[in-house]
C-alpha cells in the first residue's frame, strides 16, 4: 500500500485571468506553512514542482479535507474526488501564497475560460473538473492538494546552454525557469500556444531566445510544430541542459530529436509527458506504467502530422 498522502487545504485568494485560455489562482490561508515546512527543500525549488489537486464532483457536495479511505467505502469512483496533476507555478513566502496556471476552453465561455495544465482529453487543458473548478474560483473556496513534487531546476553555470521546449501545459514550468535563471543565461525557449493571444509576458533573460509558435492557424496535430522547430535547431553546444515537456507523442518525437541527432545523454534532459491526445488523466497515468507511456525505451514513436504548408516554412 502506498503512503498515505498529507492533505494540504488552501484558501482561495484571488484570481487573474493570463490570457484568454489561462487563468492563474493564487491560494494561500494557514496550509501554506505547513506545506512549505514539510516540503522537501530540492523538490521545493524545482521549477517544474508540481501537486496533486483533489476535486470532487461539484454535484456531490462534498468538502476537503477529504477522508479518501471512508469515500472509498461509501461512494463509487466517479462521485469521489479525483486527483489532478498541476504545476505550481509559483511560491510567495512573503504573501504565503501559492499560484497555480489552469488552462480554460472556450466551452466555458469568453470570460470564464480555465486552464487545465497537466493531462487533457483533447488538449492541454480538463474539461472535466479542473478548468471548470478555476474558472468559477472565488475569495474564500477550499482547494486540497498534495505534494510537492519535481525535480528540474535550471543551472546557474554561465557556459550552460539552455533549451526548453513545450506546450500550453508546460508553459507554467518553462515560465518558473526562465525567470529563476541567472541574468546571463543563454539558450532557447520553444513554446507551442493556441495563437498569439495565449502568449504571455515571461520574464527571461536577454540571452534566452524566446519563440512562440501558433498551433491554431496551422491545423497541425498538438506539439507538431514543437517538434518541426526543435528539429529545425542548431544542435546545442555543451554543456547543455534540456526541459522538454508536453504532450506525450510530442515528447517522443523529441526524444528522438534530442538522443538521435544531437546525441544528448538522458542525464542532459529533462524529458516527461504532461498529458495525451485523446486520454483523460486516470487513463494516462495508468499508461505510464504501460509500453505506450515509456519516454525513455525502445517504443517506437508514431509520426507527427504537419499540413504541407506547415512543413513548406522555412
Amino acid at each position: 500500500m502506498s503512503p498515505k498522502r498529507t492533505q494540504h487545504v488552501f484558501v482561495v485568494d484571488r484570481t487573474e485571468h493570463l490570457s484568454p485560455h489561462m487563468v492563474r489562482v493564487h491560494l494561500g490561508g494557514p496550509a501554506f506553512r505547513d506545506f512549505v515546512d514539510g516540503a522537501d527543500p530540492d523538490r521545493l525549488a524545482a521549477t517544474d514542482k508540481y501537486v496533486k489537486l483533489l476535486l470532487a464532483p461539484p454535484s456531490s457536495g462534498l468538502t476537503p479535507p477529504y477522508d479518501l479511505e471512508a469515500l472509498r467505502e461509501t461512494l463509487p469512483k466517479h462521485q469521489r474526488p479525483a486527483r489532478r496533476t498541476y504545476t505550481v507555478r509559483s511560491v510567495d513566502h512573503i504573501a504565503e501564497t501559492i499560484a497555480i496556471d489552469f488552462v480554460l476552453h472556450d466551452d466555458h465561455g469568453h470570460d470564464d475560460h480555465g486552464r487545465d495544465d497537466h493531462r487533457p482529453e483533447d488538449g492541454p487543458g480538463d474539461r472535466g473538473l479542473a478548468g471548470p473548478w478555476a474558472a468559477a474560483a472565488q475569495p474564500g473556496d477550499l482547494l486540497a492538494l498534495s505534494g510537492p513534487g519535481g525535480g528540474y531546476a535550471p543551472s546557474t553555470d554561465p557556459t550552460v546552454t539552455h533549451v526548453l521546449l513545450g506546450d500550453d501545459s508546460a508553459l507554467p514550468a518553462i515560465g518558473a525557469a526562465l525567470a529563476a535563471m541567472p541574468h546571463d543565461a543563454r539558450g532557447v525557449a520553444l513554446v507551442e500556444v493556441g495563437g498569439a493571444a495565449d502568449e504571455q509576458p515571461l520574464e527571461h533573460p536577454d540571452g534566452v531566445d524566446l519563440r512562440w509558435l501558433h498551433r491554431d492557424a496551422t491545423g497541425a496535430e498538438p506539439g507538431a510544430l514543437l517538434v518541426a522547430a526543435a528539429r529545425a535547431l542548431p544542435r546545442a553546444s555543451r554543456p547543455v541542459q534540456v526541459f522538454a515537456h508536453g504532450e506525450r507523442t510530442a515528447v517522443k518525437a523529441l526524444r528522438r530529436v534530442l538522443q538521435d541527432e544531437w546525441g544528448l545523454e538522458k542525464a542532459e534532459m529533462s524529458l516527461s509527458a504532461y498529458w495525451a491526445l485523446g486520454r483523460a488523466e486516470d487513463r494516462f497515468q495508468e499508461e505510464k506504467r504501460e509500453p505506450v507511456g515509456v519516454i525513455f525505451g525502445v517504443v517506437e514513436v508514431p509520426a507527427m502530422v504537419l499540413p504541407v504548408a506547415v512543413l513548406g516554412r522555412g
